[in-house]
């Protein structure tokens, strides 16, 4: 009973923010500040685990392909469809949502318990809209962009490493990266991007927003928060994994 209750919540969550805009100026101000801490703010970690995630990468698939039969630029083909289906998507992923989903869910049960929304919504706010439609479009404007962004660094990164091992030449994994690319794994990458990016933003967005006493369940609302969407966000993974493949 708990687990409909919980889901029913969410789902009066989703609808009540899907209403018209009281200013359109308020709440275009509040989406790019929103993209600006989403997107920009997670940047730097972002670029730091794809660019090790590709050396890595790059590293154990040589350690593996030590058949002669098979060609050196198989490693590149190898470490491109890895970063691009799974690397970029899930890993990153799941890693913002402890970084995104953690402060989202700090936002908003810091200003539920300092009654902040209690006021917003006295003035005739909808706080659901002006507060959480921000978060969860920003996610779905950055969140896939990001996910671009770490397939490239992975991709570039396990060049480096494969050149200054001298585990294959960089011509030879440039030359493996062009070889029976397949334009659909992209698109099925961006599709999990897109559907990780709403799960990351709405799950904590509704358990900030939904916190009920002091700074102590704040932190369990974040941590709960983190931990569901890790949970569906691998579960997502699959059934997108077995329906689109």
């Amino acid at each position: 009973m708990k687990f409909f209750t919980t889901f029913g919540a969410y789902l009066l969550l989703l609808k009540g923010m899907l209403t018209k805009p009281e200013n359109f100026k308020m709440y275009w101000k509040e989406l790019m500040h929103q993209c600006v801490e989403i997107g920009i703010g997670s940047l730097p970690i972002v670029a730091i685990i794809s660019l090790f995630m590709g050396a890595v990468s790059a590293a154990q698939t040589a350690y593996q392909l030590t058949n002669p039969l098979v060609s050196k630029s198989a490693l590149a083909q190898v470490v491109r469809d890895t970063v691009i289906l799974e690397f970029a998507p899930t890993l990153v992923c799941i890693v913002l949502a402890g970084v995104v989903g953690s402060k989202i869910a700090g936002e908003l049960g810091n200003m539920r318990i300092s009654e902040q929304i209690d006021a917003l919504e006295i003035m005739g706010i909808n706080t659901k809209s002006y507060l959480v439609m921000p978060k969860i479009l920003a996610a779905l404007i950055t969140i896939p962009l990001l996910v671009v962004i770490a397939a490239v660094v992975g991709i570039w990164g396990g060049r480096i490493a494969a050149g200054m091992t001298g585990i294959i030449s960089t011509d030879d994994y440039d030359k493996g990266l062009l070889e029976n690319f397949i334009v659909f794994n992209v698109w099925f990458a961006l599709a999990k991007a897109y559907t990780f990016a709403f799960i990351i933003s709405s799950i904590p967005a509704f358990y900030g927003y939904n916190v009920k006493g002091g700074a102590l369940e704040i932190g369990r609302a974040s941590t709960t928060a983190v931990v569901t969407s890790c949970i569906l966000i691998l579960f997502a993974d699959y059934a997108l994994a077995a329906i689109l493949l």
